[in-house]
């Protein structure tokens, strides 16, 4: 529900941005002047002054908690919940060993998440950043420098090549500005926008020079609807619902062992305090308590592996996430693709071979005007030197009226002519072709358009009037040269990638045949309304490689509707119109040189360029999801058996089998070494794998059975056979639990028989080893307990390794016993 609500609210503030971005296209220059109260000579200090209260200043509203509040959260919640109850009941009865230690457990827990939250960026600090520093205003009739954070609704601003335009603006005087927005619209070109026209904050001006009228500022820009749609409280992951159903199934136990004894008791007439005292050790047996703990060090050392394969885990929970993607979203431009324009093979017409027509094209450029179009062409040449043999004497840049670049060449013998590139029909015209030429050159221009090519004509000209059409240049943004592997790993891997991209169908379809994805790629607006909801409920998107011509609004609604059909989906992006979906996603991945609101959303920050690092993240995080798997087992089958059997032999015996001490001894010894399964070694998943309750409480559940069977015929051993003393009996059935505990991680951390690959880590190895060993020490020198002799001991350790074997063969039946549902034991392991 929350989650629904989150989304609604979500769409319709895309619908009211998309509205305010249309009518300030739509208004006119003199409309907004007016509206805006602009004179010639701009606005005066007190104006300015003025403005600044009524809107705030150009940048972001800060919206963060702080550290006391961050650290304070993390003791609200249901694990915490159960944990501090447990605590409240210690403290009622005045056990204060067993608080202590509790609360010691519920810090460091805090502390843990806390220190591991702290290194993920916060997302509206790292936006601010895109904010430009400085900016050309006109004011009380002067232009000079300020900060763009100064900026107010109604400034008079000058844009040259180079600067990052600082807010929502609107063009007034001047030819023609070539911006950059594929930060925001992910498109692959620069766009030229005329006079009249809008460009917005943090979009890049490549070429031209303008006026600009200032119409929105700060929080009110198109750029800062991306953090207000990143801002937005996200549902629980799939890693939190599961912690969140283990504590609740192991409280229903707890709750009906508890009914059951109390009732029990009361009919025997024991006191109330002690019924107090033997629900207080329940509670403490039932709850995880340092579950939360284990699994955020498991989550931890695994973040730190990641580390050190140039991926940055900005949320823990992510990587639970990560290991059960089935889907992975692929920004096109700068993420599958290199966001280079790159020549392909030419069409060639006047000119004798293709050294020659690229040759004409760079003549015609100007590498110093960091045109992304001259650029490309210029570093097709094979051997840039030979443009040293020609001079420029003069050179005409590309404008939106003539769309032609032409330059008047001087060559290194004294010849002089002429060269123009342009669009092609324009280069054409200027040839005067017949109609031969001019049909064919155009079906061939046609043809490349529907392999997605941009395509540039060439002209010579020896007198400067009669021009030769010399050919086409066919120009591409090529795919990264991992990206198909990349992709193929991904499949293997059982995921499904599907590329997204603003690039019309063309140029889409052509990208993805290239890549092996599939070409059945479909317009956004095909599926989704204005206002981002598909527009037939029935219809999934599952059967579609991609999508094309794709606006920042829909990518939110892509991942959305790819959660809705129960995917686990990931993200990647590296522009500022990949943040929102980026943070809708299951896992957000941020690709190498992302801005920084792409970053701030991701969960995922990739240093290392390429995707491939996806990939090996994958696999660790698989291998992490089973760490925590083995765990999360072990600790449900220590909960039950200890539960059940205390309440057993409460019923039967009427006597607690181990003391309130012993218990959270117990706890220690058994969930902090344990610590180690973060360093644990583990088989990897071909496939997604998530969790699956009914089988994690299935194993569990009856382990845990065995493990009770286990206890109560030591139990029964040492009081009936041996007639031992009670004192005795909590020593040896205390040091029994501990060992069998122990033992019993051997056997849920791996589904195959415990003594076959892969073998446990060295450092877990020794932390199953060595715990029992002091344990050992404590009963046999009567620490805390009655002492008991070693012999006894021995006995003990011989007899849980008997019951090890058992488990181990009980838990091969329960797997194939599961492997039913699947066909075959590796499908299990899956889920």
């Amino acid at each position: 529900m929350a989650q629904a609500k989150t989304q609604e609210k979500g769409q319709n503030k895309k619908t009211e941005n998309k509205s305010g971005r249309s009518e300030l296209e739509n208004i006119s220059i003199e409309d907004l002047k007016k509206r805006l109260d602009v004179t010639a000579s701009g606005l005066s200090t007190s104006e300015v002054q003025e403005r600044l209260d009524q809107y705030g200043p150009n940048k972001l509203e800060e919206q963060k908690a702080s550290n006391i509040q961050k650290f304070l959260s993390y003791f609200w919640g249901p694990i915490p919940w159960m944990i501090e109850i447990a605590a409240i009941l210690s403290a009622s009865i005045q056990h204060w060993p067993d608080l202590i230690i509790i609360a010691v457990l519920l810090v460091f827990n805090a502390i843990i998440g806390f220190l591991q939250e702290y290194q993920a960026s916060n997302a509206i600090e790292e936006l601010k950043s895109q904010l430009a520093v400085k900016a050309r205003v006109l004011r009380d009739g002067e232009w000079h420098q300020t900060e763009a954070s100064s900026l107010v609704p109604g400034d008079i601003i000058r844009l040259r090549p180079g600067d990052i335009i600082p807010a929502d603006i609107k063009l007034i005087n001047g030819d023609y500005l070539s911006v950059d927005q594929s930060a925001l619209t992910g498109e692959s070109l620069p766009v030229t926008i005329e006079k009249g026209g809008v460009a917005y904050s943090g979009s890049a001006v490549k070429q031209g020079e303008m006026v600009a009228l200032v119409a929105k500022t700060g929080s009110d820009t198109y750029f800062a609807e991306t953090a207000k749609l990143v801002s937005q409280e996200q549902g629980p992951s799939h890693f939190q619902k599961a912690v969140l159903n283990i504590g609740n199934y192991l409280i229903k136990i707890s709750l009906a062992l508890v009914v059951i004894l109390v009732v029990v008791q009361l009919i025997r007439g024991a006191g109330f305090l002690n019924i107090i005292q033997f629900a207080l050790i329940l509670t403490v047996a039932s709850i995880p308590v340092a579950m939360p703990a284990v699994l955020s060090v498991t989550m931890a050392v695994g973040a730190k592996l990641l580390s050190r394969k140039k991926t940055i885990v900005s949320h823990l929970e992510s990587l639970e996430e990560m290991a059960g993607m089935d889907i992975l979203c692929s920004d096109k431009t700068g993420t599958l693709t290199q966001n280079k324009l790159t020549i392909d093979e030419p069409a060639l017409y006047g000119a004798s071979d293709k050294e020659e027509l690229i040759l004409a094209g760079a003549l015609a450029s100007k590498e110093e005007n960091n045109d992304a179009i001259d650029t490309a062409v210029i570093k097709s040449l094979g051997d840039s030197s030979v443009l040293k043999k020609y001079t420029q004497s003069d050179f005409t840049p590309f404008d939106p009226v003539h769309k032609r670049t032409e330059a008047a060449i001087k060559g290194s013998e004294g010849d002089s002519f002429k060269v123009s590139k342009g669009a092609p029909q324009v280069i054409l015209d200027l040839c005067k072709p017949d109609d031969n030429l001019a049909n064919d050159v155009n079906e061939k221009v046609d043809q490349f358009a529907q392999r997605g090519y941009r395509t540039l004509g060439v002209a010579r000209s020896e007198n400067g009037e009669n021009w030769q059409f010399l050919g086409l240049l066919p120009m591409y943004d090529p795919p990264r040269e991992d990206s198909a592997e990349t992709i193929k790993e991904a499949r293997e891997n059982g995921i499904n990638v599907k590329m997204i991209t603003g690039d019309n169908l063309a140029i889409a379809k052509e990208t993805s045949r290239q890549l092996n994805l599939g070409t059945d790629i479909e317009v956004a607006e095909h599926i989704f309304d204005e206002e981002g909801k598909k527009k037939s409920a029935d219809v999934s998107i599952e059967k579609h490689d991609g999508f094309a011509q794709v606006f920042p609004e829909h990518k939110y609604s892509i991942v959305t509707a790819f959660q809705d059909e129960d995917h686990i989906v990931g993200m990647t992006g590296d522009g500022v119109n990949d943040a929102p979906a980026l943070k809708q996603s299951d896992i957000g991945i941020a690709v190498s040189g992302a801005t920084d609101a792409a970053r701030s959303a991701a969960d995922l920050i990739l240093t290392a360029p390429g995707l491939s690092v996806i990939i090996e993240g994958i696999k660790e995080a698989r291998r992490i999801f089973e760490r925590m798997n083995s765990y999360v087992i072990y600790r449900i089958v220590e909960t039950i058996r200890i539960m059940f059997f205390m309440v057993l032999s409460m019923l039967v015996f009427n006597f607690y089998p181990i003391t309130a001490v012993m218990i959270i001894l117990l706890a220690l010894l058994n969930d902090l070494p344990i610590m180690a399964i973060a360093d644990d070694r583990t088989w990897l998943d071909p496939a997604p794998v998530r969790w699956d309750m009914r089988r994690v409480l299935t194993v569990s559940t009856v382990l845990g059975f065995v493990g009770i069977v286990e206890s109560f015929g030591l139990l029964l051993i040492l009081k009936e056979y041996f007639h031992l003393d009670t004192p005795v009996i909590q020593s040896l059935i205390f040091y029994k639990l501990v060992v069998a505990g122990h033992l019993t991680l051997f056997v849920t951390r791996t589904k195959r028989p415990f003594f076959t690959k892969p073998y446990p880590s060295v450092l877990l190895f020794i932390a199953i080893i060595s715990t029992p060993i002091l344990a050992g020490l404590m009963v046999g020198y009567g620490l805390f307990m009655h002492a008991v002799a070693l012999s006894s001991i021995g006995y003990v350790i011989l007899y849980c390794i008997v019951w090890m074997l058992i488990e181990d063969g009980t838990k091969l039946l329960v797997y194939k016993y599961l492997a039913s549902d699947y066909g075959s034991v590796e499908e299990t392991v899956r889920y």
